[in-house]
């Protein structure tokens, strides 16, 4: 573990040593995100905040669950996505994290879990991919055990999806792949429900099975986010909260390669796309905000008190809202703006902004 951490890196610690004693779920399948909104936040310069947003949080947290009966290392499949049995992961990540280095870990449980993906409406793939940027930048022991909250929460809402086509992986346009995956037809309820009905869809294993993009798998992946954080300038406004996921699932992905063994990035890969396309068919409306509406650039061409479209004001913006989703989200696209300064990646999560805190309301 590295030693003599920085007073951000302290707060953070203190945040994630804070939330080690409270569950991944509250009200059933809604999340606890206040691991990774605190990650998030103290990346971009808002740790003086972040005590503060988790008293306001506090009424989403739960206690830790208690565990049942101990996982056998040698029979963790029976277990794999039982949700009664979200104390005994906890236990036994905090048992393999103490005996192996987090790499190591994780190493063995990426691929044992990647095929889950869906887990807690792509919730738990978020979760491990904010500890893994953060132990990537310093290894402490709360980041270690955030790690093993994330890998635990993963492992008991573990779900698959349905199976994505054969064959081989087709190159194209993630924005024009992201436009003809087919919607599910019942949008009524929550997420279980809905990505129940892709079984059901004869459009959907062609969709999901064509991976787009060309080159190498980290550059696939960085166009699959980048067109899931602009689409959503256009259809955000069906779904404000769930939509998000399109882009920060597979931006939780991107975040783990680094520490991931070379031969995991065409399958993490191929995870990523499925979810993406997965959280756009079961939640993106059926038309885009119609053409003639002011997009949030535009707006900000004539309206100073329209949203920021820097990094920084964009992020401030974020953090103000309070809301953890557009906090991600906002997170995912300045990201993605360092390596593609597009300004309509900033653009669209400043709409997320507007539109997330309407909803919120």
């Amino acid at each position: 573990m590295s030693h003599g951490v920085s007073m951000t890196d302290g707060i953070l610690d203190e945040a994630l040593q804070r939330l080690s004693r409270t569950g991944p779920e509250r009200a059933g399948w809604l999340s606890n995100h206040a691991p990774m909104a605190a990650e998030a936040l103290v990346r971009h310069g808002h740790e003086m905040m972040v005590h503060r947003w988790l008293d306001g949080y506090a009424d989403n947290l739960t206690e830790a669950p208690r565990g049942i009966e101990p996982i056998a290392p040698a029979e963790w499949r029976d277990p794999l996505g039982d949700p009664t049995r979200t104390g005994d992961w906890v236990d036994f990540f905090d048992r393999e994290l103490t005996g192996a280095p987090w790499r190591e870990v994780l190493a063995i449980w990426w691929p044992r879990l990647l095929p889950g993906i869906a887990a807690g409406a792509t919730h738990g793939v978020i979760r491990v991919g904010h500890a893994v940027r953060s132990l990537l930048e310093s290894e402490t022991e709360p980041r270690v055990t955030e790690l093993g909250r994330g890998l635990a929460y993963w492992a008991a809402r573990w779900q698959p999806l349905a199976p994505a086509g054969l064959g081989p992986y087709p190159a194209g346009d993630p924005r024009r792949a992201l436009d003809a995956v087919p919607r599910v037809p019942d949008q009524r309820f929550g997420a279980r429900n809905r990505l129940a009905q892709l079984a059901d869809l004869s459009g959907w294993p062609p969709a999901a099975g064509a991976v787009p993009g060309t080159g190498e798998e980290v550059v696939r992946l960085r166009g699959i986010v980048t067109a899931a954080i602009k689409r959503y300038e256009r259809y955000g406004y069906g779904s404000p909260i769930m939509l998000v996921h399109a882009a920060t699932a597979p931006a939780a992905v991107l975040r783990s390669l680094p520490a991931l063994p070379a031969q995991l990035a065409g399958p993490s890969l191929r995870a990523a796309w499925a979810a993406t396309a997965a959280v756009t068919a079961a939640y993106s409306p059926a038309v885009p905000r119609p053409t003639g509406a002011p997009t949030t650039a535009a707006l900000r061409a004539v309206r100073p008190d329209a949203p920021a479209t820097d990094p920084v004001g964009l992020m401030d913006e974020a953090a103000a809202t309070g809301d953890p989703h557009a906090i991600k989200f906002a997170d995912a696209a300045v990201e993605a703006w360092a390596v593609d300064p597009d300004p309509a990646l900033l653009a669209a999560a400043a709409g997320a902004n507007r539109l997330i805190s309407a909803d919120s309301r």
